[in-house]
């Protein structure tokens, strides 16, 4: 049986580094100020009791927020330095508070600062929670409501906004830097935030809720190939092929459900691609961050307020093709644009990645059928399944288990057609056996025995894998 190969012996097949995927504060009366200065640090608020610190913070913001911004230099805002503001913001608490003869404790005083900050050069309530490195996915369902995805798990946060207003407010200052709209002519938008973590809200009259806003969090630092073996989403015989399969130029398409982990995958397959290429990157929404030093990042956009103006994924595709580009990764295939795709594969744009929705690998090559009739060629069935055929070299599938784990549950190879049908293969499957007593699942990692028949090319570009990678074994 193969002796798995150390992390760093992909070093040897890596030639970039990965990118990266990725205290609500509160408030009171005078009263309740003196009352807490004398029992000590706020505890946690029971979301059934009243919480006297975040009453009285909220009052004091609502009261204050518009003085302070009068009295703060616009140029200071705009340039978002926060230890200038911080200092200016609290000459101002201080001054507050000494006029209206005010007992506040330090802890509850840094509190009010820290929200005070986040309301003047942040995103208010949700500034707690972006910082927050653990949390992965924040969900608003209205100003009262606010979940989190931590660790593979969701559970309700103590954030809450004030009203339906102050949900808007945030929208607004995370669309507006990017010339995007959202009203009620245009109730849906998708945006990202400076760190590139994706946005998407929706208003009444769609959201019944109130404003809602789901914020897929990035990492600050970067996930590895060696943090996902860490995790167990990989094993080394898996890790070891799709980087053999990156560097030798092989069509890869990375397939999911929603939230299983597609782009963090993509985001650590394009490690792999050599630094002396051009990749054009289209999305609708940029999140990819590849740190090859040759990258055009390509962003679609949407209709402007008199309907004209849009830019779709298709279009871009379409352009890259003109901009000489080695490869071409697409976040998400989603439309018609699927077709183009499928062409540039197969006129000399090989090694280009991309995703798609699909559970499963089989249900992928449908999907991925469907889109290129979507895009109005009414091309014969067959002619679809040619191309497809030939254009797609692996399917990568990951999946979001029971637990809450994200895990690559499979690779399989594109072996040409039969008849009607494209053929393919499983080389690495995950097994699942059982669940552990704390809830985790448990299975296998393994190779099946199946050799690539990809061997040859692998080691026409440097990449030789022995035969034991198919055969590895890793228990979860």
């Amino acid at each position: 049986m193969y002796s798995p190969t150390p992390p760093s012996s992909l070093n040897s097949l890596r030639t970039s580094q990965p990118i990266p995927l990725q205290n609500h504060k509160t408030a009171l009366s005078s009263t309740d100020a003196i009352r807490l200065k004398s029992t000590g640090p706020i505890a946690p608020p029971d979301r059934a009791q009243r919480d006297p610190a975040a009453e009285f913070c909220q009052k004091f913001k609502e009261s204050a927020l518009p003085s302070f911004i009068q009295n703060i230099d616009p140029a200071l805002l705009k340039a978002g330095n926060e230890n200038f503001l911080r200092a200016r913001i609290e000459e101002l608490v201080e001054e507050r508070f000494r006029t209206e003869q005010l007992a506040i404790p330090p802890k509850l005083r840094q509190r009010l600062l820290q929200e005070i900050v986040d309301e003047m050069v942040g995103f208010g309530p949700l500034e707690p929670l972006l910082r927050d490195e653990t949390i992965s996915e924040i969900m608003v369902n209205g100003p009262k409501t606010v979940y989190i995805e931590r660790k593979g798990r969701i559970e309700l946060s103590d954030v809450k906004f004030s009203s339906d207003a102050d949900v808007r407010r945030v929208i607004d200052k995370i669309i507006s830097p990017l010339g995007r709209r959202i009203d009620e002519a245009s109730p849906m938008v998708d945006a990202r935030l400076p760190d590139g973590s994706r946005v998407n809200a929706i208003i009444p009259p769609l959201a019944l809720n109130g404003p809602t806003i789901t914020i897929r969090k990035f990492k600050s630092d970067p996930l590895k190939v060696e943090d996902l073996l860490r995790f167990k989403s990989l094993s080394q015989g898996m890790a070891l092929f799709l980087a053999a399969a990156v560097k030798s130029r092989l069509n890869i398409l990375i397939s999911g459900g929603t939230g299983s982990g597609k782009t963090t995958t993509l985001n650590t397959l394009s490690s792999f691609i050599p630094d002396d290429e051009r990749i054009i990157t289209i999305e609708d929404a940029a999140e990819l961050r590849l740190q090859q030093s040759h990258v055009v990042r390509l962003e679609t956009r949407p209709r402007n307020i008199e309907g004209k103006g849009e830019v779709t994924i298709r279009d871009l595709v379409r352009n890259a093709l003109r901009m000489r580009p080695d490869r071409i990764i697409v976040g998400e295939c989603r439309s018609g644009e699927a077709l183009d795709m499928l062409q540039a594969m197969n006129t000399g744009h090989d090694g280009s990645m991309t995703t798609l929705h699909a559970n499963t690998p089989r249900d992928c090559l449908a999907r991925l059928e469907t889109l290129v009739m979507m895009a109005g060629m009414d091309l014969p069935q067959r002619a679809i399944r040619e191309q497809i055929a030939s254009a797609i070299h692996l399917i990568v599938q990951v999946s979001r288990l029971n637990d809450g784990s994200r895990r690559i549950t499979s690779i399989t190879e594109i072996q040409g057609m039969e008849g009607q049908t494209i053929t393919t293969q499983d080389l690495f499957k995950f097994e699942q056996r059982g669940v552990t007593h704390d809830g985790k699942i448990s299975g296998v990692l393994r190779g099946l025995g199946i050799i690539s028949k990809f061997v040859e090319i692998f080691r026409t570009h440097g990449c030789p894998l022995p035969n034991d990678v198919f055969q590895t074994y890793l228990e979860i």
